[in-house]
């Protein structure tokens, strides 16, 4: 895996082969941290993460300790570790932001940040752009190497650049099922040269031949993670049970026709997007089989696995059936603050 610096000039493919999301820390950390190596010998060596995140950044520090040790001087895989400033309301003093940075530093056991994603709760509240002008002078003074935002919604990122910070990406919500980004935000990023880093790309999962054919999930006992009532509530937003299915049936057709699976299929729709960087796929580190997707991700990424124009078209055949998602949600990361 190719390691990149500077996001907002990487392909696609590269990024997409590199991106995992840390949704383990309800487990023991040895366990996961053994399981990151799987991913890193795959070529999967970029992870990403949150302050928030339980001990996400621990996690990522054990590991990136351990890899460093195991190399002995020869040469590691070249990790990076994209991780998010969450902060609560209140003063954002540069004293504020700095602390906030040095403890990520500390638990990722890194000298600087490869990536600082930024989010903030309240557009009410302007102090967000009082803590982006501290992370840009600490990103001139070498703390963080990209400077990032997470759920920023297009007027807001307008207004960012607009004050003369430089923005690499923003990470948003983005599938074949929520195409939100494209309504308004992917004009604006092609425009300035920012990228869009994706999550929610496979629903969870539900975006899976595991769905396929199968009874509508409402228990709790069916919809087990976090992630899987989050979408499904959004797959019922944008159109139902049903029309899911038809969505399903058709991405496997497509599937079948590219000796692929639903979610490479899915994964391409998004990387194929304009101003789309990167795809986040969630792994659950340290539990049973979670690697068993390895391949579905390098597959997404592939020279080989080209979408066409007929498979665009059914594809979009089944989601313009569907609810408008910007007029009942609103722009990218309302759904965080409505």
């Amino acid at each position: 895996m190719i390691h990149t610096t500077s996001l907002s000039s990487t392909t696609h493919r590269l990024c997409c082969a590199a991106f995992l999301l840390f949704s383990a820390f309800l487990f023991p950390l040895m366990p996961v941290v053994e399981a990151m190596q799987e991913y890193v010998d795959a070529g999967l060596t970029t992870f990403d993460m949150a302050d928030i995140y339980g001990p996400a950044e621990e996690i990522f520090g054990q590991f990136n300790s351990q890899l460093k040790s195991k190399s002995s001087g020869s040469p590691s895989p070249a990790l990076q570790g994209l991780t998010k400033y969450v902060p609560r309301p209140g003063l954002m003093e540069h004293k504020v932001v700095e602390k906030a940075l040095q403890r990520s530093m500390t638990r990722m056991q890194v000298d600087t940040l490869d990536c600082v994603q930024f989010h903030w709760w309240d557009y009410r509240d302007k102090r967000y752009l009082e803590a982006l002008g501290h992370l840009s002078d600490l990103q001139q003074e070498g703390v963080i190497r990209e400077l990032a935002l997470t759920n920023f919604d297009t007027q807001r990122l307008e207004e960012i650049t607009g004050k003369g910070i430089r923005i690499s990406s923003n990470q948003v919500q983005y599938s074949v099922i929520d195409q939100r980004p494209a309504a308004r935000m992917e004009q604006f990023c092609v425009a300035n040269n920012i990228k869009l880093l994706t999550y929610g790309t496979l629903a969870g999962g539900l975006l899976s031949e595991r769905y396929l054919g199968k009874v509508e999930p409402v228990s709790r006992a069916e919809l087990y993670t976090a992630s899987l009532s989050k979408y499904k509530n959004m797959i019922d937003t944008w159109g139902g049970w049903s029309l899911f299915q038809d969505l399903l049936a058709t991405l496997e057709t497509v599937a079948k026709r590219h000796d692929s699976s639903i979610a490479s299929v899915a994964t391409r729709y998004v990387l194929d997007r304009p101003a789309v960087g990167g795809v986040i796929v969630g792994c659950r580190l340290g539990v049973a089989g979670a690697g068993q997707h390895i391949s579905d991700s390098l597959r997404s990424c592939s020279s080989d696995l080209k979408l066409t124009a007929e498979d665009l078209s059914a594809i979009e055949a089944v989601t313009q059936r569907s609810r408008d998602l910007m007029a009942i949600i609103g722009d990218c990361g309302d759904e965080y603050r409505n």
